[in-house]
């Protein structure tokens, strides 16, 4: 069974093909444990052995992925995210609000806009922050 230990670097060079792939840094945390339990093999351990160490290494290093700050998502949610939406970071003009609601033009047709938290009910320019369905939330432009 000399060709046991071969299988795993096999599936060491197919999960980091499938890592440049996807980009997600999980496929080569499960390599790590095939790399393990390649180096287990030539070691000498029973492919019992074998299968625990690709799998306790595996499990532990993503675990620790998901853990650290790579494993987090930092993009922020698609009602927020100018990349996705956008009209965030557009502004508008408002000429009056009641109980934190408003009506407002914007590109060539009436919204409902919403003042998000901690904005203060003013007339004037306001600025896009995030998009609820058909609902504009807009806060303050900074240069008002």
């Amino acid at each position: 069974m000399h060709w046991a230990s071969g299988i795993w670097w096999i599936a060491v060079g197919a999960l980091l093909i499938g890592e440049l792939a996807t980009g997600t840094f999980y496929l080569l945390m499960v390599a790590c444990g095939c790399a393990a339990a390649g180096v287990a093999r030539l070691a000498g351990a029973s492919i019992e052995v074998q299968w625990a160490v690709a799998a306790v290494v595996a499990a532990l290093a993503v675990w620790l992925l998901h853990r650290s700050p790579y494993g987090r998502s930092m993009r922020p949610g698609a009602t927020r995210n100018p990349d996705i939406n956008l009209d965030i970071g557009e502004t508008l003009d408002i000429e009056g609000w009641h109980n934190g609601l408003a009506r407002a033009t914007y590109r060539g047709t009436q919204w409902d806009v919403e003042l998000a938290e901690g904005e203060v009910e003013h007339a004037g320019r306001f600025e896009i922050a995030e998009m609820r369905g058909s609902r504009l939330v807009v806060r303050a432009c900074p240069n008002r």
